[in-house]
């Protein structure tokens, strides 16, 4: 059965929507000026050069997803691409320690999609994470660089617990969490398509653009920033996931996203 409210019609999975209302959070606000560290690498293991294409553009989120292989992560985004030399140390860890130890100041999302089995990969991914441990964000450590974002299969709110407190989760409102549950959430990443079923030719319509205000101003309102999926991934959409206050711009165009923000970023400086 659908909810009516506020002149939006929300499916079960949305009724946590309401509920982000009635959490007393501190509140995150829309990015006021976009640059690149607002671009997030979408399925970024797929270019040519993982990892340094997009950190040397200044991309402020990468994302891996991985499989729990013979007591490794493997990165691949499907069992049949599985290359056992494609481990998530090779490929994100190390360099990302290499760039650290020239900079600690640069800030980055490290989001990894787990394929298959949480546990076991969690398991893997505390081990896999100990040379970085010192530069890891966490609610006490606000100050450091890396943010572990954890996607895909992922433990429910109340597991969360479990995990150290440098792995934070990222969230599609789907199930309820409590306040300290809530805290473990380090970004919400909802699909596009289950709002707006626009192509990004043209306009938005207005329906469209009302519903997305109002998912996006309740997640902002809950002290979360967000981020969507499976959206048109061109200059126009770019331009509109702005202009709603999507906080972080998903593409598989590196070059071309990277260049649009940085020209963008150069006009507002003028």
């Amino acid at each position: 059965m659908n909810l009516q409210f506020k002149n939006f019609s929300f499916k079960k999975a949305d009724y946590f929507l309401l509920f982000l209302i009635f959490l007393t959070v501190q509140l995150t606000a829309q990015p006021a000026n976009y640059s690149v560290a607002n671009a997030h690498a979408h399925n970024d293991y797929e270019h040519p050069v993982p990892f340094y294409t997009a950190y040397n553009a200044g991309f402020g989120s990468i994302e891996a997803d991985v499989f729990p292989v013979n007591g490794l992560l493997i990165v691949a985004h499907s069992k049949k691409e599985i290359q056992l030399q494609r481990t998530l140390d090779n490929l994100y860890i190390q360099p990302l320690l290499q760039e650290l130890q020239k900079d600690r100041n640069r800030k980055v999302n490290l989001l990894i999609d787990i394929k298959e089995n949480y546990k076991e990969c969690l398991q893997l991914l505390m081990k896999e994470l100990k040379p970085l441990k010192k530069y890891l964000f966490s609610n006490e450590n606000n100050n450091n660089p890396v943010t572990i974002l954890i996607s895909g299969e992922r433990p429910p709110p109340e597991e969360y617990k479990n995990y150290p407190d440098y792995i934070f989760f990222d969230d599609d409102l789907k199930l309820f969490h409590s306040p300290n549950e809530w805290r473990r959430v380090g970004l919400v990443s909802l699909s596009f398509q289950r709002y707006s079923g626009w192509n990004g030719q043209g306009t938005l319509a207005e329906k469209d653009k009302d519903t997305l205000h109002y998912v996006i101003d309740s997640v902002h309102n809950a002290g979360k920033k967000i981020r969507f999926w499976a959206a048109p991934d061109n200059e126009n959409s770019w331009r509109t996931q702005m202009k709603l206050g999507v906080d972080l711009i998903g593409t598989d165009k590196i070059p071309a996203l990277s260049e649009f923000l940085k020209k963008r970023s150069s006009i507002n400086e003028k």
